[in-house]
């Protein structure tokens, strides 16, 4: 008697079916998205990461929200926060999650605007964690593309195609010209694109196209503190270096002395640099730089061997000849070679 008391009271199974989340109102629905950059919190150039704060907005049509804006006395429904959205809101919704996202991040504010049309906006406020490649290739004078590809978790293109809302380009490029809390140290907001594209990537194990957008967040650094703190001093050191070619053509110990003090300047210089960047596997200008300078500082050790070499060989003409000739040889090499690998650098990476 109990049990079938229990069956009676309990829920159907049809009931139970209902209960679950509704299938997208239509195949495919078209969810517009616009993303609006709020913030860039950080950058880390190490991990090849960026935090920042978005808006994310979303946009489709389900007819069967559609209601008399009449009889309900107002055209749109409200459901702020996420309570609501958990316990109230009974609709579809598209899933959305950033793929190269680095944990679960933060959802901050939400909000589900449903209007008497059948029209759905959906508003969330994340603060997100991605991870993405940088091209370093010009360091200090790089542009970096921050990228990350977001798709409606679950859903094939059969059942959800993502767009582009118009609605929403260039808001975020006007906010950052009257907001500079956008921009992070050595870092200009030029751009944020979203634009739309197919992914053939088997992410549910089946042979599926994944309708996905991809943001794009272009960044230029202000090259100015590696120069003024890194570039300048270094090349001021190997200028200072020079010094050995007028220095006694018969004392070798302080000439090596003073090329030596230089060289090792030099790859403290390296260590620095190496300390901030990521562990490429190519040479970036800077490293160019600092090698190049590695490279002129080993020369005057050379140098000074040959010329105290000729002066204890009785040849002090020629000794001197070889001086006078690495005061002038030097820095026309030095500076000519700097010109030569900035322009190499702009003609191949350059933006």
């Amino acid at each position: 008697m109990l049990l079938w008391v229990l069956l009676l009271l309990g829920p159907t199974p049809a009931f139970a079916m209902d209960a679950g989340m509704p299938n997208p109102p239509a195949s495919p629905t078209v969810v517009k998205v616009g993303i609006f950059l709020a913030d860039i919190v950080d950058l880390d150039e190490m991990d090849e990461t960026f935090q920042a704060e978005l808006i994310v907005l979303a946009e489709w049509t389900d007819p069967r929200l559609a209601f008399d804006a009449n009889e309900y006395g107002s055209d749109r429904k409200l459901f702020q926060g996420g309570f609501q959205f958990d316990e109230v809101f009974g609709g579809w919704w598209p899933s959305l999650i950033f793929l190269n996202e680095i944990g679960s991040g933060d959802l901050n504010a939400i909000q589900i605007e449903v209007f008497s049309d059948g029209r759905v906006v959906s508003k969330e406020q994340r603060n997100v964690t991605l991870e993405t490649p940088m091209n370093l290739h010009s360091y200090p004078f790089d542009v970096q593309v921050l990228e990350a590809d977001m798709i409606a978790f679950g859903d094939t293109s059969r059942e959800v195609v993502l767009d582009v809302h118009k609605g929403m380009q260039g808001a975020s490029e006007e906010y950052a010209k009257t907001n500079k809390k956008v921009n992070i140290a050595q870092w200009q907001l030029v751009g944020v694109d979203v634009t739309p594209f197919m992914s053939k990537h088997r992410y549910y194990a089946e042979d599926a196209e994944i309708s996905a957008v991809k943001l794009a967040i272009t960044l230029k650094r202000d090259p100015m503190n590696i120069i003024w703190k890194v570039l300048t001093p270094m090349v001021i050191l190997v200028s200072l270096m020079w010094a050995v070619f007028w220095m006694d053509i018969h004392d070798l110990s302080d000439r090596l002395n003073v090329s030596f003090i230089g060289i090792l300047t030099i790859v403290a210089y390296q260590f620095l640099i190496d300390g901030t960047m990521p562990r490429i596997s190519y040479f970036t200008l800077t490293d160019t730089v600092v090698l190049y300078s590695f490279v002129i500082m080993c020369l005057t050790i050379l140098e000074s061997l040959v010329v105290v070499s000729l002066s204890r060989a009785d040849r002090d003409s020629i000794a001197r000849r070889v001086d006078k000739t690495a005061q002038w040889l030097f820095p026309v090499v030095y500076f000519s070679g700097l010109i030569l690998i900035f322009a190499t650098y702009h003609f191949l990476f350059g933006s």
